[in-house]
């Protein structure tokens, strides 16, 4: 299942980029899941090749994903793939484009269910339409974080 998403935002993309790749801001912006950092980067901020762990609440279950940078193009692009999870398999490309009025944040997620045809199922009646609103939120706000930071400078 892909699920694509995006957003503008009125700050550049090296802020937004940046944002997203920051594990504080990471959980500030998915505080509806209570996302906590179990394992991550010294100093917070993913790089090629660092894997990250976090453990939150989905659908009332307490469940950790550990996910790792494999592509990285600073400010453009990273690409995030789950090491180990919930997930049969799962992707996260973020892309950031320059536009006259900033930033548009573009995010492709590609994920299966586990199960063959009993989570594909799922991924069509609940799961795609709960990770498109999962990914929405996030990104409201970053998008808040980043056009508070890109007006103080």
């Amino acid at each position: 299942m892909i699920i694509r998403t995006s957003i503008d935002v009125a700050a550049p993309p090296d802020v937004c980029f940046d944002l997203a790749r920051d594990m504080n801001a990471h959980t500030a912006s998915t505080s509806s899941t209570k996302e906590r950092l179990i394992e991550g980067p010294e100093g917070g901020m993913m790089e090629l090749g660092d894997e990250v762990e976090f453990e939150a609440v989905h659908f009332g279950i307490r469940q950790r994903l550990r996910s790792k940078i494999v592509a990285y193009d600073r400010p453009h692009m990273f690409l995030d793939e789950m090491q180990k999870g919930a997930f049969a398999r799962m992707s996260h490309k973020h892309e950031f484009q320059k536009t006259s009025k900033g930033t548009v944040m573009v995010d492709t997620l590609d994920f299966a269910s586990p199960l063959g045809p009993l989570g594909a199922i799922a991924d069509r009646l609940f799961l795609a339409n709960y990770m498109r609103k999962f990914l929405i939120s996030r990104n409201e706000a970053l998008k808040a974080m980043a056009e508070r930071i890109a007006q103080q400078a």
